[in-house]
């Protein structure tokens, strides 16, 4: 199948063919035609399907077709809601860059930033908005927006969005919005909140899965490395040099974490970079810069970094310690092994981490592969200890916490939250080049990603 047989417009055809792609991924097959219909839609893929694409060709489309006729400035007709802010960034590059050759004109607005500059776009007019909730509230509250003219609704990466607790902030944004509208809702895997969300925003919708819950690419090869708690490090630094990886993708549980083990990376003579939410944006954005020119060889990041990095052809991620929220490790191992190209996985894995393995075993419905590396045998006389941080919250983050733009929450808050009654919403509505389509993003600000062809990240 091509893009020419999905009812695509010539301009956005010519854009798609810029990128150098000619086939879509199996998720853009499916969504283009249902968007083009109008239809409310609940997609789950896992990371690297090209999700990004599959809505912004055919929000794109819909738009151009039915053009503002009003007077004065452009409203906000489509709102395309993200997590964080580098996922912002990299949507917010797909919209411009499929939208080209069309008249319709896009922002970015998230936090970490002066806002200022955001006021004086939003004041020129915009069609299409990509933001993060708390940014878009803040917005909101110096009533230089109005959402009253949204006509398309994306939600995208929901369930991380549930994760940072971000559902009371999407139920105040919901309220803004006219009710009858498009609603499309995408997410890296299918949980029973996201199902509890879809059932409340979504009328009718299309289905879309084009994997099993919770799976990793099979193009990523995962292996465990056994090993005491206090030679990771040693360990990491000897698999960097001895196997001369030269792009690395390191995640730790903590900040403070990623600090030092970077920290440690540097003294070892392995070129290094932290990124996590206490750096700032510019720190953040340089940090990622250097890391996609191969300037930096590691890059450490915390959980915050796992979803909408998109790194093309990155060849290796390492948990250097394992996530607290077994679906954690899938977004994580998700940054390798994207559009088609192949990635390995590696866990460094301590006594302490033996039940969280055995969590995230149970999710993937599979043992993983153990390899105990000679020289780096762990010790059977250590006992396990207790990881800090492991509860409700996530990232070691308190509870309530501003982190960019919205607030830190435990997962349990946010299941309860979702499953609440919203006032004002009604229950019925409120890639690889030539082969796998444009599956991939790049970002220009912030945490994780890097050059490919701007399309559908995550």
């Amino acid at each position: 199948m091509s893009f020419d047989t999905l009812g695509l417009s010539a301009e956005l055809l010519r854009a798609v063919a810029d990128q150098g792609y000619s086939e879509p991924t199996p998720v853009q097959q499916q969504a283009i035609p249902v968007v083009l219909q109008g239809r409310d839609m609940l997609a789950g893929a896992q990371t690297g399907t090209g999700k990004t694409a599959g809505f912004t060709l055919p929000l794109l489309q819909r738009l151009n077709t039915t053009p503002w006729q009003g007077k004065g400035r452009r409203p906000v007709r489509a709102l395309i809601l993200t997590p964080t802010r580098e996922l912002a960034a990299q949507v917010g590059e797909s919209v411009a860059t499929y939208g080209r050759y069309l008249p319709l004109t896009s922002a970015v607005i998230f936090g970490g930033v002066k806002i200022n500059p955001q006021i004086q776009k939003l004041q020129r007019g915009v069609d299409i908005l990509v933001a993060t909730p708390g940014r878009l509230l803040d917005h909101v509250s110096q009533k230089t927006l109005d959402l009253s003219r949204v006509e398309i609704l994306v939600l995208d990466e929901a369930d991380r969005m549930l994760d940072m607790g971000f559902i009371r902030d999407i139920r105040r944004i919901l309220a803004l919005l006219p009710h009858r509208r498009q609603n499309l809702l995408f997410s890296a895997t299918y949980n029973n909140e996201i199902r509890t969300l879809a059932d409340t925003l979504l009328e009718s919708p299309a289905q879309i899965e084009v994997a099993r819950r919770n799976t990793p690419t099979e193009l990523v090869s995962q292996v465990v490395h056994p090993v005491d708690r206090e030679r990771k490090r040693e360990l990491l630094s000897f698999m960097v040099g001895s196997q001369n990886w030269r792009q690395v993708l390191v995640f730790t549980r903590t900040k403070h974490g990623a600090n030092r083990l970077s920290q440690q990376l540097e003294r070892d003579g392995i070129s290094s970079a932290a990124i996590h939410g206490n750096k700032s944006q510019g720190a953040r954005t340089r940090a990622l810069a250097d890391f996609k020119r191969g300037e930096v060889r590691v890059l450490v990041a915390t959980d915050i970094a796992a979803r909408g990095l998109d790194i093309d052809q990155l060849p290796h991620v390492v948990n250097y310690e394992l996530p607290n929220v077994p679906e954690d490790y899938v977004h994580r191992i998700g940054r390798t092994g994207r559009a088609g190209n192949a990635g390995q996985a590696v866990s460094l894995v301590c006594v302490d981490e033996h039940k969280l393995l055995g969590d995230i075993e149970r999710l993937l419905r599979r043992d993983l592969p153990k390899a105990v590396i000679q020289g780096y045998e762990p010790d059977p006389g250590i006992r396990a200890e207790a990881i800090q941080g492991r509860g409700n919250t996530r990232q070691g983050a308190r509870p309530g916490a501003r982190n960019g733009s919205g607030q830190q929450r435990s997962r349990r808050a946010a299941a309860g939250a979702a499953a609440a009654p919203r006032a004002g919403v009604s229950a019925g509505r409120g890639q690889q080049k030539n082969q796998a389509g444009p599956g991939r993003g790049r970002a220009t600000s912030g945490k994780p990603r890097r050059r490919t062809a701007p399309s559908g990240l995550a």
